[in-house]
């Protein structure tokens, strides 16, 4: 079995690496700032997102409500809640800047693009994978900020005004705005889709590089030591993996499931976004005392690990099924 490593990943490395040689790049201003640059860059991203939106497919994934069910139950509640049961025990200020990007991690919707190609490979049901990674998207823009909204009013650092606002601007007016011109541009988005995947992916990163340098140049990882670190690759694992092991189980042991529709589940319910988890933390995060970079860390380490892992459980999947 053999395992590529995902270049994303090491693009993710390397924009970190630069933000802490040259974080100078992030304080420059005006019509060329990276603030402005990335704010287009996401609205495309999702302008592109509408383009290639298909109708058919998520009508067709439509009548497996019992999928539907588990996966975003997965997504927006069983996620959340296993941080959550860990809130009563902060005591100081950075143990509560590490529950908190743990717990704006499990808030987070799934990802898209990543859990239909696992799925894919592992030959699962694939009209409800990009049923439930599409839907996923649209219910974490209301679902993720009224989480996050919970404990970040307490501090009175969010504004659910604000942070709709430009979710809406940002998120659902170009996917709207993309779905109304798809007759016309559809196909060139299609037939261009993988130089659109790029610019999504840059765009990414320049906002991986913004957050961690501005995170730099406020000395936010001065006040954690190598322990932290340890204790994050730690918590992603383990989420993860307990994440996994229950969607395994509801779908094999209560519901169920045929091999198809388990494979769904697991690598649509147990993934998180990179791509709305950069855009959430720059609208949420970016007035508030929290560090960015902190906030940050956690969902590229589970990012990487989730595909790294996910690689593997589909390749295993794909084999078994060539098998049966």
């Amino acid at each position: 079995m053999k395992f590529k490593f995902d270049s994303f990943v090491v693009g993710l490395i390397i924009a970190i690496i630069i933000a802490y040689i040259y974080p100078d790049l992030a304080l420059v201003e005006g019509t060329f700032s990276l603030d402005h640059i990335t704010t287009i860059g996401v609205s495309l991203i999702f302008f592109f997102y509408g383009l290639k939106l298909s109708f058919g497919e998520i009508k067709t994934g439509l009548s497996n409500w019992k999928l539907h069910v588990l996966v975003h139950t997965s997504t927006f509640i069983l996620f959340p809640l296993l941080v959550l049961i860990f809130y009563p025990f902060i005591k100081t200020e950075v143990q509560h800047d590490f529950w908190m990007s743990f717990f704006f991690l499990a808030a987070l919707p799934s990802t898209v693009s990543s859990s239909v190609v696992m799925v894919s490979i592992a030959r699962g049901n694939m009209p409800a994978a990009i049923f439930n990674s599409s839907i996923s998207g649209i219910m974490g823009v209301l679902i993720t900020p009224m989480w996050m909204g919970l404990f970040l009013t307490i501090n009175n650092d969010f504004d659910f005004g604000h942070v709709y606002l430009s979710l809406f601007l940002e998120i659902i007016l170009p996917v709207v705005l993309g779905i109304c011109l798809q007759p016309i541009l559809g196909k060139w988005a299609h037939k261009y889709s993988v130089y659109l995947s790029k610019m999504d992916k840059l765009t990414i990163l320049l906002i991986v590089y913004t957050s961690f340098a501005d995170s730099f140049l406020e000395h936010i990882f001065d006040a954690v030591n190598v322990w932290y670190f340890v204790a994050v690759f730690t918590g992603v694992i383990v989420l993860f993996f307990v994440v996994y092991l229950i969607i395994w189980y509801w779908s094999r042991r209560i519901f169920r499931f045929s091999v198809a529709d388990e494979i769904t589940a697991i690598f649509c319910g147990s993934k998180k976004s990179l791509t709305h988890g950069s855009v959430f933390a720059k609208i949420i995060f970016g007035h508030t005392a929290t560090g960015f970079g902190l906030v940050f860390f956690p969902l590229m380490i589970f990012h990487a690990f989730q595909i790294l892992v996910a690689s593997v459980i589909a390749q295993r999947y794909a084999a078994r099924n060539n098998i049966d």
